[in-house]
């Protein structure tokens, strides 16, 4: 079975129903991690690196999406083709 990551709960229902059940289809329900809101998030003296945070429901999606990757043959991300999407399979 592979596991497909999409970002909208809707999507991931649509999706499981054309792909069947060698499929399984999770959402992140957009995105998983921000930059927190103080300082120090953002550091320029090591070169511009940043410290991400990941909120509490984005850490039990991503627990989900990894317990179920574990025992997949493979893993298709299948995010929206635009930065959010981008930042959520990286």
């Amino acid at each position: 079975m592979d596991v497909v990551v999409v970002e909208s709960p809707a999507k991931a229902k649509t999706i499981n129903k054309y792909l069947g059940k060698n499929y399984k289809v999770l959402a992140s329900f957009g995105h998983v991690r921000d930059l927190p809101a103080k300082d120090g998030s953002v550091r320029p003296d090591e070169d511009f690196a940043m410290s991400w945070a990941v909120d509490t429901a984005s850490s039990k999606r991503l627990a989900d999406i990894a317990k179920a990757v574990k025992d997949a043959d493979g893993l298709i991300l299948a995010t929206d083709p635009d930065r959010e999407g981008e930042a959520i399979s990286w």
